[in-house]
């Protein structure tokens, strides 16, 4: 027993002194970095190198040969019918105006579509990649593999579990530990430009270093129109981790519903230190109140802009659905800004449905990086001819354009609700109007 002692030991130094070089290389090259919003371009490196190897390492993905069976054109239900009847029937619809039996081959043609391409519910799940990354996660749809990927996929696995996962769990643990006292410690100081800017500082570099914990290489796009104080910054939702990704890069107050456990004591230290905008779980559904504690926000033109995501739940970055109305009503300048990941390196969209918030972030730690780009758009007002619908399908879309998103008018909550019955009733209508206003037509001629 007494002989195992100096081997015991030596261990213990060799321990202690890897734990020190560790933390000395963390503060030294992320830590410090991120107080002062410099980088040494060891991310940029590692994103090339990366790069390299897909690019020779790459196993195209089968599923690409088949994209674009079914090609939908965009013509109208009326359209679409009169070439049924010319093809299959001597009668027009022009002429005969009444019911024909053939009219259901469009909604069975249409049906069969829908169910073989749904433009919607594909948007609720994973991003196809047309190679593979080397992440067991996206290799289901790959076919063959040989040895030589295999062993690289394993010392990947080597490499993203046993060095960079501790790694970015003890950047993360520093960056939340840091934020949750440096806000408590900020909210004591007495309200004046000190407290503020000190509160600012705070925020920035803890979200810089959280950034940096998931190995995020960020490009950020005209900056000059980043949003100002009694604004409104909208974005496209992808992920938890969009609220980082902006907040690293400028000053934001939050809104959200209050949580408890680890959520909340964060919460309740980030108010403390920034006037963030918390809900209660009942005042969450009460539209009246919540409108009237956002327009309370803006028009004090000291506070920070407020950082929404209309769509009110993850979208997976191919596209940008409905926007909710409420933050459009409250007339105050809107700052649109897109957001678009690089599936390639690891995919940040949370299918909430399927994965709970810990096994996402551990999804998001054991993946190569997060690689996106930001565009800050010009700031945009509502029209005095323009409704608060329009107004937000007007941002939504520029947003859309901007980040090469496809723009799609159906709402987010289909993510968890079936199909409106409003919706089924206007297809209906459609086509009651078309049968029924051709027959009045060719009466009053």
């Amino acid at each position: 027993m007494f002989l195992l002692l100096p081997f015991d030991s030596l261990i213990v130094n060799l321990l202690g002194i890897s734990l020190t070089v560790l933390f000395t290389l963390l503060l030294v090259f992320i830590i410090v970095p991120a107080v002062f919003g410099v980088s040494f371009g060891i991310r940029k490196l590692y994103m090339k190198t990366l790069l390299k190897i897909f690019a020779v390492f790459v196993v195209v993905h089968l599923f690409c040969l088949f994209s674009g069976i079914i090609a939908k054109d965009p013509t109208s239900l009326e359209e679409e019918i009169k070439e049924i009847r010319r093809s299959g029937s001597n009668k027009a619809l022009d002429k005969t105006p009444e019911f024909e039996l053939s009219d259901i081959f469009y909604f069975c043609r249409k049906g069969m579509e829908t169910i073989m391409d749904d433009e919607v519910t594909k948007r609720f799940s994973a991003e196809e990649l047309e190679s593979w990354n080397l992440l067991s996660r996206t290799n289901y749809n790959f076919q063959y593999i040989s040895l030589r990927l295999t062993i690289l996929w394993g010392l990947g696995v080597l490499i993203r579990y046993c060095f960079l996962l501790p790694l970015r769990i003890a950047l993360a643990f520093t960056g939340i530990s840091l934020l949750v006292a440096g806000t408590t410690v900020v909210g004591y100081l007495p309200s004046g430009r000190f407290k503020e800017f000190l509160s600012k500082h705070v925020h920035l570099m803890c979200y810089r270093i959280c950034v940096r914990a998931l190995t995020a290489i960020i490009t950020y796009h005209n900056r000059k129109n980043r949003p100002r104080n009694g604004g409104i910054c909208v974005a496209n939702h992808t992920s938890p981790i969009d609220v980082i990704i902006l907040a690293s890069d400028g000053y934001y107050a939050m809104v959200g519903q209050v949580h408890g456990g680890l959520m909340g004591v964060i919460q309740r230290a980030m108010v403390k230190a920034c006037p963030h905008v918390w809900f209660e779980r009942s005042e969450v559904k009460d539209r009246h109140l919540v409108a009237k504690r956002l327009t309370e926000h803006v028009q004090d033109k000291s506070k920070l802009p407020i950082l929404i995501f209309p769509e009110g739940t993850c979208i997976n970055n191919t596209s940008v659905m409905m926007f909710k109305k409420g933050s459009f009503e409250i007339g105050a300048t809107v700052y649109p800004v897109a957001i678009k990941y690089d599936p390639q390196f690891g995919d940040a969209f949370w299918n909430s449905s399927k994965y709970g918030m810990v096994t996402y972030l551990l999804r998001m730690m054991t993946s190569w990086a997060i690689v996106c780009s930001v565009w800050y758009l010009p700031p945009m007002t509502r029209e005095k001819e323009e409704d608060a619908v329009q107004f937000a399908n007007r941002v939504k879309s520029a947003i859309a354009r901007q980040g090469g998103l496809v723009d799609l008018l159906w709402d987010g909550g289909l993510k968890r609700e079936k199909v409106k019955d409003t919706f089924k009733e206007e297809q209906q209508k459609l086509y009651s109007k078309m049968i029924v206003g051709n027959h009045e037509d060719r009466s009053r001629s």
